[in-house]
This record gives structure tokens, sequence and C-alpha cells, in this order.
């Protein structure tokens, strides 16, 4: 009998989390620059572009976890090759980004879009399978 659990110990956990680490590092130093662009940009804002200025801060959570994802899945081809990519492995990336999201969160680290929560959680899948297409094994 075959034992189901022996695939998710052969996954390469301790590369997963260092790639998400690393991502979640670049992300975070670009929050901030992005709540700094924004704060310059939307200081000016007249009230008939509010409902515009509104839909964009709702929709921009996603479109972050979005890149992060793709920004961890970046990482993971460029600078750890040895990993073979493959669903097994985007799907292992997606708790290992939610674990170091949420790690950066008890963290006293400045960040507005950074952050564990549901529209992220949600831009991330997107981001890692949307980006890793072409790893997804043909059933």
């Amino acid at each position: 009998m075959r034992n189901p659990l022996w695939r998710l110990k052969s996954l390469p956990w301790i590369t997963l989390l260092q790639a998400a680490g690393l991502a979640v590092a670049i992300a975070t130093v670009g929050d901030i620059l992005l709540v700094q662009v924004l704060n310059w940009l939307l200081s000016g804002v007249t009230g008939g572009l509010m409902p515009i200025v509104q839909l964009v801060l709702l929709v921009l959570p996603v479109a972050v976890g979005y890149a992060i994802g793709a920004l961890t899945l970046a990482v993971m081809e460029r600078l750890f090759r040895q990993v073979y990519l493959d669903t097994a492995v985007l799907w292992a990336l997606i708790p290992c980004v939610a674990l170091v999201l949420f790690l950066k969160g008890t963290l006293p680290l400045p960040g507005f879009f950074v952050a564990m929560g549901y529209p992220q959680l949600v831009g991330v899948l997107l981001g890692v399978f949307v980006t890793g297409k072409r790893h997804w094994r043909r059933w």
C-alpha cells in the first residue's frame, strides 16, 4: 500500500519557505514605497474622483497578492533552479507564503497591503497558478 503522506514529506519545504520569505521581504519594501506614492497621489483627489479611488483601493489588495504569488514563483525559477516545479510544489508554495505573511504580520514592520488576509491569499493563489501555468502537468 502506498503512503499518501510520502509526497508531503518529500517536498522541499525549507527551500519553499526561503523563496516565500525573500518574496515577502521584497514585497514589503515595495509596499512601503507604494503607500508613500499613494499618499502623494491621493493628497489632491477631489470629490468627483473618489468613487474611482475607492474602487482602486478595493482591488489593490488582490493585485498585491497576485504580485506576491508571481514574485515567489519568479524567485523559485531564478534562484532555486534545483527544485523541479510541478503542481505539488506550486500548491506547497501557497501555505508557505501564507505562513510567511502571517509571521510578517506579527513583526512590527510597517505595511498596508502586504498582510495576511483573504484578498491577499486569493491573489497569491491566482499569482502562483496563472504565472506558473507552464509548470502544470497535463493529465
